[in-house]
């Protein structure tokens, strides 16, 4: 008998551990395909790649470029084709954004977690001819390990929204100069551990992803959220991971967010956040996305294989190799969507 006992209970160890594994299922998920990937970043066996920004090239837009986290590692900057452009070495940065910010350059900043119990942000000018960066400062944002960010240009002054993962949002204003300062402007607050984060550039709505909970929406100038999209296991599936705005007129357009639990992506129109479809990037030339942490999108012409837009999903698996970073064509995801 303690014999049978111990076969039973192994057998039901081993039940127990593929279950795991297999991820949740929330509702159904259209079906589009990456049409491009990034070279695998360096850091291998390991949760490594995150979060990825974009700039567009206006005058040549196939030339644009995407910025990219190795947490890790360091900082990527890929072309469209995927290829490395340049790569800047520093462990421990997460999450990632960029603005441009006009005769003061491309400003691209990310949240530098190698301090778990102070944040900082790391700010970088990115030359666009050459896809280089050149780091600017580093700068503190209080306690915590730092997490998600992003940020938006207001009146010709960079602002920066952190998230680390106590929950304690801070909205800064950046000086940038010689030497780059950071003004905390105002102290918001989420029930657990958020880190995707997008604002809208058009009113300064920001809205933050607590991974548990669900998606938070801030209005300028309050310190209350109110949660707008619940991880409800149907349409959000946690972990709640990146999140990505696409404006649309005054007032419309869409917030897509990284529903990891079950390897797919919920679309909400703006600005009533109302559910407006599900997808999953399916295994096709460049391959299936799993595990996703951050996304970014973006509409535009980025040149002939991204004509109305673009989408980047970090890809946690890879096909066992180094986690990379897949790219959609936008258009192709909303027509799929349409079609539903």
């Amino acid at each position: 008998m303690r014999g049978e006992f111990q076969i039973f209970a192994l057998a039901s160890l081993g039940i127990a551990a593929a279950c795991a594994t297999i991820p949740a299922v929330g509702d159904p998920a259209v079906p589009v395909f990456a049409v491009a990937e990034t070279v695998p970043v360096v850091t291998t066996n390991e949760d490594a790649a995150d979060d990825p920004a974009i700039w567009r090239n206006a005058a040549s837009p196939a030339d644009s470029l995407i910025v990219a986290t190795d947490k890790k590692a360091g900082l990527y900057v890929y072309g469209l084709d995927g290829k490395v452009k340049s790569f800047s070495e520093h462990p421990a940065l997460n999450n990632v954004d960029l603005v441009d910010m006009g005769e003061t350059g491309v400003i691209v900043f990310a949240s530098d977690r190698s301090d778990l119990a102070s944040a900082r942000i790391v700010l970088y000018r990115l030359d666009t001819a050459k896809g280089a960066l050149t780091e600017l400062a580093r700068l503190a944002t209080g306690p915590s390990e730092a997490y998600g960010i992003c940020g938006t240009r207001r009146d010709d002054k960079l602002v920066v929204y952190t998230a680390p993962k106590s929950g304690r949002i801070g909205e800064w204003e950046i000086a940038l100069g010689d030497t780059p300062r950071a003004r905390e402007l105002r102290t918001m607050q989420v029930p657990s551990q958020p880190e995707g984060c997008a604002v809208d550039h058009r009113s300064g709505m920001l809205y933050i992803g607590e991974e548990a909970g669900g998606v938070w929406r801030f209005a300028p100038g309050t310190v209350t959220g109110e949660l707008v999209a619940a991880v409800d296991g149907r349409k959000l599936v946690a972990d709640l991971e990146g999140l990505a705005l696409v404006p649309e007129g005054s007032s419309g357009g869409w917030l897509y967010a990284s529903s990891q639990g079950d390897n797919t992506y919920m679309r909400y129109a703006l600005p009533d956040m109302t559910p407006a479809g599900r997808f999953r990037i399916a295994e096709g030339r460049f391959g299936s996305t799993e595990e996703t942490d951050g996304i970014e999108a973006m509409r535009g012409d980025f040149g002939p294989n991204f004509p109305g837009g673009l989408f980047i999903a970090q890809d946690g698996i890879n096909d066992g190799k180094a986690q990379n970073f897949k790219l959609v064509p936008l258009g192709a995801i909303e027509e799929a969507l349409a079609a539903e």
